[in-house]
């Protein structure tokens, strides 16, 4: 019973992180940069040499937080987490990004979705790790098609997404050692 409680507990803040990626990436592209294109967006470097729209890193964040949800809470809220997402992000993305944010949300969770769900059972963190790339490159090629027209930024959204991936690993890898001490199984 303690181990359903958890799950559920961590399930619900996992959720909760995720949906607040979603308005905050979207904030982010607008407000937050080194510099700000003027009617385009806001830019930080993710390397040496190479930007991104700031939303980036929300996005990269939301990509690892997704995955933990379905682990947590099962098949069923990881779907429903994409759907809420998508809503979320049409809901609240400037008008000029509206068809793009939700388009390129909808594909990439859903591609991470195929990609995760299959490998999470037997290697958690390499499921994350590949889903991840795999959404990352949906995600930048989709959004910034569909926003700009362009792929001139494509270098630093896979860069700057796979920073935040990578960031998490640590503790996709605490948490798959944890729940096999506790005997915690995946939803």
């Amino acid at each position: 019973m303690e181990n359903e409680k958890r799950k559920n507990l961590e399930g619900g803040i996992f959720l909760v992180m995720f949906c607040l990626t979603i308005p905050a990436a979207n904030w982010m592209i607008g407000h937050v940069g080194t510099v700000c294109v003027p009617n385009g967006p806001c830019l930080v470097p993710v390397a040496p040499g190479i930007v991104a729209p700031s939303g980036v890193l929300m996005v990269g964040a939301a990509l690892v937080l997704r995955d933990l949800v379905q682990r947590r809470l099962g098949v069923e809220f990881g779907i429903g987490a994409i759907i809420a997402g998508a809503a979320i992000s049409a809901g609240l993305a400037p008008p000029a990004l509206v068809l793009a944010s939700a388009v390129a949300f909808l594909l990439s969770e859903f591609a991470d979705f195929a990609v995760y769900t299959p490998l999470a059972r037997r290697r958690l963190v390499a499921a994350v790790i590949a889903s991840s790339v795999v959404v990352l490159v949906v995600d930048s090629i989709v959004f910034l098609w569909l926003a700009f027209g362009s792929l001139e930024f494509l270098p630093g959204q896979i860069v700057g997404k796979l920073w935040m991936v990578l960031l998490a690993v640590p503790l996709v890898a605490y948490l798959r050692r944890r729940d096999e001490r506790l005997g915690l199984e995946a939803a």
